[in-house]
């Protein structure tokens, strides 16, 4: 138990602020790819 406490102090910010960046990122990758989707119909005009 005295292990464990430093352990997830030490690794738990990394953890967090990685969780918290796929999560930003995530939605930016939707519209990307919803682009890349749409643009075989918009180079038929």
């Amino acid at each position: 138990m005295d292990q464990l406490v430093p352990f997830i102090s030490e690794v738990g910010f990394p953890i967090v602020v990685t969780l918290y960046l796929l999560y930003r990122i995530e939605s930016k990758l939707d519209m990307v790819v919803q682009s890349i989707q749409n643009l075989p119909e918009r180079m038929k005009i």
